[in-house]
């Protein structure tokens, strides 16, 4: 992708005890999609210790964070690296950055909108579109419901392109 755009990583949830930790909610794979990382957000935050809370999450102390107030300060928080630093994919595979505000078409040449967000209930990623008119539908991110995606790109089966 030649867009350099922030890709979110996880989210600080809040403190964790008092010397400063916080814990995370994760959006990547584990807390191993965070540990190939040492600075966030433009090199604001600089990761010192990460662990695993073995509850989904994490629990990270930043060296700029060195008490519970500041721990805080920082919920809701969002840990983004540049695009550019994420590890290259394989065939099929993809980031939801990438896929978010890409143009959807129809695989008859219809134009459906925009990717506005790449959700997932438990049963793997569903995009949701908004149409040009403002209503939104969803599609299942499977072969069958989009056969391809590029980096200028998402086509949607006709038949699951919901009517206007």
């Amino acid at each position: 992708m030649a867009s350099d755009k922030p890709v979110t990583l996880a989210a600080i949830v809040g403190a964790h005890g008092v010397t400063g930790e916080v814990r995370l909610k994760l959006f990547g794979e584990g807390v191993e999609s965070l540990q190939r990382f040492r600075a966030f957000n433009d090199s604001a935050l600089t990761l010192s210790k990460l662990r695993d809370d073995g509850k989904g999450g994490a629990v990270a102390r930043f060296a700029e964070v060195t008490d519970r107030n500041a721990a805080e300060a920082l919920r809701g928080t969002l840990l983004t690296v540049p695009r550019s630093a994420l590890p290259p994919l394989d065939e099929g595979e993809y980031y939801h950055a990438d896929l978010l505000g890409l143009p959807a078409v129809s695989t008859d040449g219809t134009d459906l909108g925009e990717v506005i967000a790449v959700e997932n209930y438990g049963a793997g990623d569903v995009l949701e579109i908004k149409r040009p008119t403002g209503k939104r539908f969803m599609v299942p991110m499977r072969i069958e419901a989009v056969p391809e995606w590029d980096a200028a790109r998402v086509v949607i089966a006709a038949q699951f392109a919901e009517a206007d």
